[in-house]
């Protein structure tokens, strides 16, 4: 399902954290990010989309939860992430990971929260794989990784966004963050095949892992019961 913005609501969104997207210039600019599945759409008239508009957009139900007003000075939320209250979100970091060529890598990461770097999934089928070639691009990776023990798949690296992350977290001397389903355990699977090869035992601490439904366990009653009609997603029972 891709949703629209209507006078000044949006269906994506809960109405609170909506308009403070629309107050916010840096948090708006998120909004035009190009929809990858725009092809699929049916009407070729109506084939210009974005990302945000999408149901499933994992980046939609990210600033559904972090836009949400006040939600960062809540103090159970902000010790689950390991940041200071009062915190702002910054979506779409480039983090410039250095390349062997003195270049910087121009991928994205979802959110950077201080020195906090977060990568959302949400429903997609599976975590990216790529050509080996493209790791070995990275300048300082068989100083943070045990390259040889990465799990591979007909000659591709398996959970390449992950590894992504976590050199992009290593060059910013920051933390990284999977934020997933509880659902999907074929992903945190994954995440702790990418953890167990960090050679660094005080940087594989910084390296972390929660659900949206612990993150849920947190914020105010309204984005609760959004989050539970719209995705599905309820709370953790501990």
């Amino acid at each position: 399902m891709i949703y629209c913005e209507e006078s000044e609501s949006h269906g994506n969104f809960i109405p609170r954290s909506y308009r403070a997207i629309c107050r916010n210039p840096e948090w708006l600019k998120r909004l035009a990010k190009r929809y990858t599945g725009e092809r699929w759409v049916p009407r070729a008239w109506d084939r210009k989309r974005r990302e945000l508009e999408c149901a499933n957009s994992s980046d939609a139900l990210l600033m559904n939860i972090f836009c949400y007003p006040k939600v960062l000075q809540r103090p159970q939320l902000c010790a689950l992430l390991g940041v200071e209250p009062g915190s702002v979100p910054e979506f779409g970091f480039s983090p410039r990971t250095p390349l062997l060529n003195e270049r910087g890598d121009r991928t994205e990461v979802d959110m950077r929260i201080g020195d906090l770097l977060v990568e959302a999934k949400l429903t997609e089928s599976a975590l990216r794989s790529a050509p080996a070639r493209l790791l070995l691009r990275y300048r300082d990776l068989h100083e943070i990784l045990n390259v040889e023990d990465l799990r591979t798949h007909r000659g591709n690296v398996c959970g390449y966004q992950l590894i992504r992350g976590v050199l992009a977290a290593h060059a910013a001397n920051s933390s990284f963050l999977l934020l997933c389903d509880e659902r999907r355990t074929d992903f945190i699977e994954s995440w702790f095949e990418v953890v167990r090869t960090v050679r660094s035992y005080s940087f594989r601490n910084r390296l972390k892992l929660l659900t949206w439904q612990e993150v849920a366990g947190t914020v105010p009653r309204k984005l609760q019961q959004f989050l539970a009609e719209k995705y599905g997603i309820v709370k953790a029972v501990l």
